[in-house]
């Protein structure tokens, strides 16, 4: 069994491959100040809950981060705990993705863009457009060869509305739905219509001018965890896969473990 970690800034995401198979796979809270022991108890404990044992029975763990500190702590659980031949993959410099990636900084690219695109380039081919909604929205590209060439970064459904919500005085915290009309009839409804429709545009805008640099036939994928929020309302997406990172890590623990 081989453990797939994506940690973002908001969200941990855990999965269980068999194989190319995900049996397992869940969600927790990102918490930056989180001790190695603390990482054990929370991964062993999920882990047992399906019958599995940290130690015994993983062939290998592969991380994915944006959180130094979090990506610091599972490198040196996972290498106190795994036995044998198994040992942990961390995406950085060095680790073989397969990707060519086509970027003036790649030392800079998050471990989750280069996931996405792994997964979408091997899933999909290209040319596609990954759309991952989290913390942020990124839009990434990859063109008719499967190469990574850039992206677009914008800032995420519930941190744009967070931060509406603490700039301006008299605008309130809403639930992040869409109301049934994109005219708000009072304060919160248009509070709702604007995060939830503003971000369906912003997607479908983004999208809309990555494609037509990458030329006809583009393939559009969309991940993340708040992207069931908006995809009714975007008119550019033609897949929706929730464990798209988990299936790029797996990939790149493949291509390592050779």
């Amino acid at each position: 069994m081989l453990l797939a970690v994506d940690v973002g800034n908001s969200t941990t995401v855990l999965g269980v491959f068999s194989g190319d198979r995900l049996r397992h796979r869940w969600l927790l809270s990102t918490a930056s100040g989180r001790t190695i022991d603390e990482h054990a108890l929370l991964v062993s404990g999920l882990l047992e809950r399906v019958g599995l044992q940290l130690g015994a029975d993983l062939t290998g763990v592969v991380v994915g981060s944006v959180v130094p500190t979090v990506t610091e702590s599972l490198r040196t659980l996972f290498r106190r705990e795994l036995s044998g031949d198994a040992h942990p993959i961390v995406i950085g410099p060095g680790v073989r993705t397969g990707l060519q990636i086509r970027h003036d900084h790649p030392q800079d690219l998050g471990a989750d863009r280069i996931a996405n695109a792994v997964a979408v380039a091997a899933l999909y081919g290209g040319p596609a457009v990954v759309v991952d909604l989290g913390t942020a929205i990124s839009v990434d590209a990859i063109d008719a060869s499967g190469a990574f060439v850039g992206g677009a970064i914008a800032p995420g459904i519930l941190t744009g509305a967070d931060a509406l919500a603490a700039r301006a005085a008299r605008l309130p915290t809403v639930e992040p739905v869409a109301p049934d009309s994109p005219i708000g009839r009072s304060t919160t409804t248009a509070l709702q219509s604007g995060i939830i429709n503003g971000a369906a545009g912003l997607v479908d805008g983004l999208v809309s001018r990555i494609s037509l640099e990458l030329g006809q036939g583009v393939t559009t994928v969309a991940t993340g965890g708040t992207a069931e929020l908006v995809l009714d309302r975007c008119a550019t997406i033609d897949h929706h896969d929730p464990a798209l990172t988990l299936k790029g890590l797996r990939l790149v623990w493949e291509r390592n473990a050779r």
